[in-house]
């Protein structure tokens, strides 16, 4: 076996006792994490680096999914800086945006916050394809021998004892698989198999919107950084990928197959009432493939954790797309975790007291941020949608407060420092 992947084939094929399942090789390793996204790559990283004997799962073959989140908080930078990677990793193609521009239908700006005055390395946000980040930080996390990797596995049942989470089995590479582990992570986003095999409900809060996701070219006179336009019971969202638009254009929650019946011509249409310069663009949308549809959703686990087994990133909450912060949050759960499980794993002395610290620590940073995005949602994207004049809170409109939104989206609340 290498020290970094596993083929499924290499371990002698045994029948185990306690399932029916044929069970081609067993490994036991310190810490199984189920998921491949941003929260199981980082914790990866910052476990391996310490020795700590880490096996990442991931069901798909690669990362490479279209418009997953691919926006970088200030706070994510600070990490990848503490990891000693911000360098290498803004060596990469990316884009940096340091303003939010949101204009009426007239052109007239409702809001224009900024980055720039935050106070920290990284004013800005950085734009960057998910799987480049994730291919980045797996590549790292591949120097080190206690890492390993499998892609393609797909994680079938818990290993439990005792009420006691002990692993996992997993279907790939020719047959089930067995992962014997300290403590399993359950990373494995918004729709969480090991969610739904331990138990733990996900309690949905309010979503009053839907988001189409597309891309459009980007003209050398276009504007920079992120933009909205709002107007005539629309509104849509323009962020900077260099030579493309990625574009998001958002209609009320449950009114997709009202769209998709409309047909395309007139989904282009309406588009152009909103974005007039994109006349002659929004003709290169030929064909449904070339639209995304996220169904948008928020919810969070009242108990993250049992007995050997914890949820994290999207897993635990589900973030709207609102501030783009799913990522950063993901990666700060990663390293409360790791700052807080590194010396019981070494100690092969894992408590439940140690999982609870983990949710103690990062429930509250959580909930505030989803009460901000439905503040969002529900004040600024439901008034849009209903065509109704969008009025900012007061207090926004006062020059020194102005840096209160950019700071809650870059940095939430007790941004976690990378302490292992």
């Amino acid at each position: 076996m290498t020290p970094n992947s596993i083929s499924g084939q290499e371990s002698s094929t045994k029948e185990h006792e306690q399932t029916s399942h044929y069970i081609i090789d067993d490994v036991q390793v310190d810490c199984c994490i189920v998921g491949g996204g941003p929260a199981g790559a980082v914790l990866s990283l910052l476990l391996a680096r310490q020795g700590i004997a880490v096996m990442l799962l991931e069901a798909h073959r690669d990362f490479d999914r279209d418009f997953r989140g691919d926006t970088l908080q200030p706070s994510a930078m600070e990490i990848m800086a503490q990891m000693g990677l911000a360098d290498r990793l803004l060596q990469l193609p990316h884009t940096k945006l340091q303003s939010v521009t949101l204009r009426g239908i007239d052109g007239k700006i409702i809001f224009s916050p900024s980055f720039s005055g935050l106070k920290t390395d990284f004013p800005y946000v950085t734009v960057m394809p998910q799987v480049r980040f994730l291919d980045f930080i797996v590549a790292e996390a591949k120097q080190y021998p206690s890492f390993q990797l499998v892609l393609g596995a797909n994680v079938q049942e818990l290993i439990e004892e005792d009420g006691v989470i002990r692993g996992v089995r997993y279907r790939g590479h020719g047959g089930w698989h067995e992962v014997r582990a300290q403590v399993t992570i359950g990373a494995d986003g918004r729709h969480s198999r090991l969610r739904e095999l331990a138990g733990l409900k996900a309690i949905p809060t309010s979503a009053p919107m839907d988001v189409l996701w597309f891309r459009l070219p980007r003209l050398p006179f276009d504007p920079e950084g992120l933009n909205g336009r709002v107007g005539q019971g629309r509104m849509v969202i323009l962020l900077d990928r260099s030579e493309q638009w990625q574009i998001g254009y958002i209609i009320p929650k449950g009114e997709y197959q009202q769209v998709r019946k409309a047909g395309l011509e007139t989904l282009r249409q309406h588009i152009v009432e909103i974005l007039p310069e994109f006349q002659e663009r929004v003709q290169q949308l030929q064909d449904w493939h070339q639209i995304a549809f996220l169904s948008v959703e928020s919810s969070y686990v009242r108990r993250w954790y049992r007995p050997g087994l914890l949820l994290i990133g999207d897993a635990a909450h589900v973030m709207s797309p609102v501030g783009g912060v799913g990522i950063n949050y993901a990666i700060q759960d990663a390293v409360v975790t790791a700052n807080h499980l590194s010396q019981p794993l070494k100690n092969k002395q894992v408590k439940v007291s140690d999982l609870a610290a983990v949710q103690r620590q990062r429930q509250l940073p959580t909930r505030f941020i989803q009460f901000f995005q439905s503040l969002v949602q529900q004040n600024l994207i439901q008034s849009a949608l209903n065509n109704q004049p969008l009025q900012l809170p007061a207090f926004l409109k006062m020059p020194i407060l102005r840096d209160i939104p950019p700071r809650i989206i870059g940095f939430g609340l007790f941004p976690p420092h990378v302490e292992c």
